[in-house]
């Protein structure tokens, strides 16, 4: 199994109490900690606001964060889960990306999605199309990128996206463009995109809904005529791990402090709900259980999240030493 770590950003609270002029000397400590391994990628959200409630604390901008990233880290891979295409120009957005694909010297991965946060989508005028037209501008945009990525120039005449001899020279250095990660479930059409054209998926990591987006992403692929075993699903997960029971309870009481000023009571017991009954929630024995039955099911590339990574590495630390080890030796 493959294994891939969310650098806090600020968008879930996770900055919180920590002066904005450290954010970057935070983040850029925690990456570079996750370059020193086992981790294969780091990731940042593209969002604009906080969630699940919007509000003042700051949410930095994931595109700039991995340029940034691409020029202070060494080793790991760079992911964003994931871009929203209605929020910048597919080519535009290729451009970016394959300017710091050179700046990490071929390590930038794009994950790229419909988007569904409507407060930030109507915040920054761009409205919010109904499901089925961000689905279509998502298709729409992942050809225009891949042409421009393997071409080096695009011509496209879309309903929602037109390019003409859009030029994307410097080509990434990756040869046949940057991997795509398609993320969502979406079954009749976001998995089919990903049939399509995706290299990664990402889609919710639970046993039973992992198991029955695989058996759809599938049935695409054969209906398209695309390999399915070429593409490599992955997920995300929310980590709270401690050495006993009682730990784990502790990190999970500190959670509940550390969202508890920033949420109404309603969104503070529907966000513990996320937290507390994840799949990865437990001691190192009990997750590394977990993880081989999701391996099991073909979930190999786990993509973590540690709500106190900015204030408290010991999670991350008894993740790497303790769970991560035993997987890497089963795969």
């Amino acid at each position: 199994m493959r294994f891939g770590i969310f650098i806090p950003q600020g968008w879930r609270h996770d900055l919180v109490g920590i002066d904005p002029a450290e954010h970057w000397a935070t983040m850029l400590d925690l990456a570079r900690h996750a370059d020193e391994g086992p981790y294969e990628s780091i990731w940042v959200y593209d969002h604009f606001h906080t969630t699940p409630v919007p509000s003042a604390e700051a949410t930095h901008e994931a595109w700039s964060l991995i340029s940034a990233y691409a020029a202070t880290t060494k080793r790991v891979r760079l992911g964003q889960m994931c871009t929203c295409i209605g929020y910048r120009n597919p080519a535009y957005l290729a451009k970016v990306a394959a300017t710091a694909d050179h700046i990490s010297g071929g390590r930038v991965e794009m994950g790229i999605g419909a988007g569904w946060y409507e407060h930030e989508w109507r915040a920054y005028g761009y409205g919010f199309p109904r499901p089925g037209e961000r689905l279509a501008q998502l298709d729409e945009g992942v050809q225009i990128m891949r042409q421009l990525w393997t071409e080096g120039e695009a011509s496209f005449d879309g309903k929602h996206f037109q390019v003409d001899g859009a030029i994307c020279r410097p080509l990434p250095l990756q040869d046949g463009g940057i991997p795509l990660w398609i993320a969502g479930g979406g079954e009749q059409k976001t998995l089919r995109t990903a049939a399509k054209y995706a290299a990664y998926t990402n889609f919710v990591g639970t046993p039973d809904v992992f198991a029955h987006k695989s058996q759809v992403l599938e049935a695409h692929c054969k209906d398209i005529g695309t390999d399915f075993g070429r593409i490599t699903r992955s997920a995300n997960y929310n980590v709270v791990i401690g050495e006993t029971g009682k730990d784990v309870q502790d990190r999970l009481a500190w959670t509940r402090a550390h969202f508890a000023p920033h949420l109404p009571e309603a969104t503070l017991e529907s966000t513990m709900e996320l937290y507390a009954g994840g799949p990865l929630v437990g001691t190192p024995e009990q997750i590394v259980e977990r993880l081989k039955e999701l391996e099991s099911l073909g979930m190999t590339y786990a993509i973590t999240n540690f709500i106190e990574g900015a204030y408290d590495r010991s999670g991350i630390d008894l993740f790497t030493s303790k769970v991560i080890p035993e997987l890497l030796t089963a795969s």
